[in-house]
Parts: C-alpha cells; structure tokens; sequence
C-alpha cells in the first residue's frame, strides 16, 4: 500500500494547524505576549510543515510496516471455479459465443 503526495500534504496541512495551535498557547504563556507568540507560530509553521512533508514522504518509500494486497488484475479472474462452471453450462447450452467471452476471446 502506498500513500501519495496529496494524502501526505493534507496530513501535514490538518497537523500543522494543530501544531500551531499548541506553540502559539505555551508561547504566549511563556512570554505573555500575543505579538511574539504570534511570531513564532509563524515561523514555526512554515518550518515545521515543510520538515514534516519531507519526512513523511520519506517514511513512504520505507516498506517496513505495510501490508502489501494482491488484487487480481481482470473483473472475472479465468481461474474463479465460478466462472468455469458457467462457461461449461453455456457451451453444453450451445451458446458458445458467449462462453468465449469469458475466456477473453471475441471470435
């Protein structure tokens, strides 16, 4: 499974406000002053966003972790023991023409 870009720049958009949020407050009560907990939240966003975009993309070409699926790659996969016992009830229905269709073949 792999993330793309936009998942990861709107995981770090919604993160940063949050993140944000909490340096302005312990700014402000550390300084007691809203301008410079103002100016700091500032700056700390663009850096901090800009660091977590990078490391999140970076942590996405890592495999360890993830589940990998094998999804099969035709709507009626030939081999579904479903699909064989119809194909077999067409042909002996005599509608052979559409039981090729399920083998992929257009005649």
């Amino acid at each position: 499974m792999k993330s793309n870009a936009k998942r990861s720049l709107a995981k770090t958009l919604t993160w940063r406000v949050l993140a944000t949020s909490d340096t302005f407050f312990i700014s402000w009560l550390i300084t007691g002053r809203f301008d410079w907990a103002g100016m700091i939240a500032g700056f700390e966003v663009i850096t901090k966003m800009v660091l977590y975009y990078l490391h999140e993309r970076g942590w996405n070409k890592i495999t360890w972790g993830k589940q990998q699926f094998e999804f099969p790659t035709q709507v009626f996969p030939i081999d579904d023991w479903k699909i064989q016992r119809l194909r077999n009830y067409l042909v002996k229905k005599g509608n052979k023409r559409v039981a090729s269709l399920l083998d992929g073949n257009d005649q």
